[in-house]
């Protein structure tokens, strides 16, 4: 009988699969934030930080993209602020609604953390060939979609 620690060595789940993939792009991303001055930082806040605007979003928006509940959100939201990197502001169209908008030093890290990203899948489009590295992403998001889809109806 095959054990699921060897399953997973082999034939991995699509769960197993992709936190593997987040986690070791995480790893990086950090490290390298990190290494531009940006160690204040953690994965945890990615949540809010991967789907910042420069104009600034709503915070339901963010529960929203990132599928985390609202609570959450407010609390990396309260942590970031805190750490200089975001703000909220009243919504021009709005003016009962906040947006989370990036400080100076907020535009800086996300700038940092798009080059980084970049590269990341530069290198890994020119390891296996740019149409393969494209075909991959377009597969990955309509599966992502589709489960995100799924989940919101049942």
């Amino acid at each position: 009988m095959v054990t699921r620690a060897e399953r997973n060595a082999t034939n991995p789940d699509l769960g197993v699969l992709a936190a593997r993939l987040l986690f070791a792009a995480q790893r990086e991303l950090f490290a390298k934030l990190v290494a531009q001055g940006f160690d204040d930082i953690h994965p945890r806040h990615g949540v809010v930080l991967a789907y910042l605007d420069p104009g600034g979003v709503r915070a339901t928006e963010l529960a929203r993209l990132s599928g985390q509940a609202k609570q959450v959100i407010g609390g990396i939201v309260d942590e970031l602020e805190a750490l200089g990197y975001v703000v909220r502001q009243p919504d021009p169209v709005d003016r009962r609604a906040k947006l989370v908008c990036p400080t100076e030093r907020g535009l800086a890290q996300m700038r940092a953390a798009d080059r980084i990203m970049a590269s990341m899948q530069d290198r890994h489009a020119r390891r296996v060939g740019r149409e393969a590295y494209a075909e991959f992403k377009r597969v990955f998001m309509d599966v992502t979609e589709h489960q995100r889809r799924k989940l919101s109806v049942e």
